[in-house]
């Protein structure tokens, strides 16, 4: 692992304070998805705007997707604040974020008079203004589990009501979808070290924690000599085996033009690379500039389950959501600084948190949620709702913000819109979407 890895501060760092079942599941996860990158060890060389194959990649028109997750269920009544409900305030006398014009220097940015954008994610600010970004809220599944195991598998297979479906439904979406590129080596990356369950059943996809640092280590004059033989040693095993094993090695021949470190980014993006939402969005953005035919991008960030000392002012969840927003900022104004492929990026968690807050300043598991989407093609500088209400009659099962709008709807719209794949009852099946406008 580089250096620069080494040194860079994770978002899931404290996964210790929140609740075992989440702790299990992310020990369950590593334990079950590092065996599969046991050939994802690492390598870099020279950044390269385009490479050569990709001269006819934005024919198709199509976005490029950026899948944030936020595990360990955030809490979308801080990420925006529902302001104009005077229940938020009864019930969270201490970690509410103050309404805008109180003059407490902790109050939210209002975005349409009922809304608001807390302190922290003031970065995002003109991107929402400039219509490139746009909250869902009462947002998410419908399901009623408060597993974040359940939870975030329900969301990435694409329903809770198949236990049978193993795919997931962004891989379902690339295996119905021609390639923008026809001879591409890399259609989907997943930012972690076993490929995140959205991405399962799609082909070309390959789990890459770090894409600078993905090839063969060792001396750099015996790298062509050592790949060769891997490719030999494969040739004979079986065809499943050998088709992986293909892939993995072209990836990291194409990877290797790219020179992660050494990309410059526009428009006078800055990007904090010291942690790991930044270094994950720059390399996402000089990846999609080389226009080699990635048309998804997987992104897991942890930390957000807040049971005790949430720290919506400062503290654990302040910081989050600085993190992430400055990163998204910097994203946004990288990519729609000159002519660069589209992109549509969304931001969700398994579900959200309680209304009331806890006697340790937290929030437990609730139901509802807020989702952000940005993007190129967003029909932004709105929060799309059905807001249900959180007097005490409203809430669902007494205690958390109702799900007014399911999350496929969003993403169905999307995949059909900006994705250019018609298929949505096969991606989510059983499921008959309503479109919100969230795309242009």
């Amino acid at each position: 692992m580089s250096s620069t890895k080494n040194k860079r501060e994770t978002m899931s760092s404290n996964e210790s304070t929140c609740c075992p079942e989440y702790a299990e599941l992310s020990r369950r996860g590593f334990m079950k998805t590092a065996g599969a990158t046991a050939a994802a060890i690492a390598a870099s060389n020279a950044w390269l705007p385009r490479v050569s194959m990709a001269k006819d990649y934005r024919s198709t028109q199509r976005d490029v997707l950026i899948w944030v997750y936020l595990r360990g269920a955030s809490d979308g009544m801080t990420i925006c604040v529902p302001h104009g409900d005077n229940e938020y305030y009864v019930k969270r006398p201490v970690l509410a974020i103050p309404r805008p014009n109180s003059g407490d220097p902790r109050a939210c940015l209002n975005l349409d008079g009922f809304f608001g954008m807390p302190p922290a994610m003031a970065p995002l600010m003109p991107a929402y203004q400039n219509g490139r970004l746009v909250y869902v809220h009462a947002c998410g599944s419908r399901d009623d589990t408060r597993s974040h195991f359940d939870g975030q598998r329900y969301m990435e297979v694409g329903t809770p009501s198949n236990p049978d479906l193993i795919t997931g439904w962004l891989g379902r979406h690339l295996a119905t979808v021609s390639p923008m590129v026809a001879d591409s080596k890399l259609r989907a990356v997943g930012m972690s070290t076993g490929l995140p369950l959205v991405l399962v059943g799609g082909p070309s996809t390959l789990p890459i924690p770090n894409l600078d640092t993905f090839g063969l280590q060792g001396a750099a004059g015996t790298r062509v000599a050592r790949t060769t033989a891997l490719r030999d040693l494969y040739t004979s095993g079986p065809q499943t085996l050998q088709t992986t094993a293909t892939t993995t090695l072209d990836t990291i021949t194409l990877l290797d033009q790219i020179d992660f470190n050494g990309y410059q980014p526009a428009g006078g993006a800055v990007y904090n690379t010291a942690v790991d939402v930044g270094y994950a969005l720059k390399t996402s953005a000089a990846l999609i500039k080389s226009e080699v035919g990635v048309e998804a991008i997987c992104i897991d960030l942890h930390n957000w389950d807040t049971h005790t000392s949430q720290g919506v002012h400062v503290g654990t969840m302040f910081t989050i959501m600085n993190r992430l927003a400055a990163a998204m900022a910097a994203f946004e104004r990288d990519m729609s600084t000159g002519t660069n492929p589209t992109y549509t990026m969304v931001v969700i968690s398994e579900f959200g948190r309680r209304l009331a807050e806890n006697g340790s300043l937290g929030t437990d598991h609730g139901h509802g949620n807020a989702m952000m989407v940005m993007g190129s093609n967003v029909n932004g500088s709105r929060v799309i709702r059905q807001w249900p209400g959180l007097a005490q009659e409203n809430l669902f099962q007494g205690a958390d913000l109702q799900v007014t709008i399911d999350y496929r709807d969003i993403l169905s719209e999307i995949i059909d819109r900006r994705l250019g794949n018609p298929n949505v009852s096969s991606i989510f099946p059983g499921f008959a979407p309503t479109y919100r406008g969230v795309v242009l």
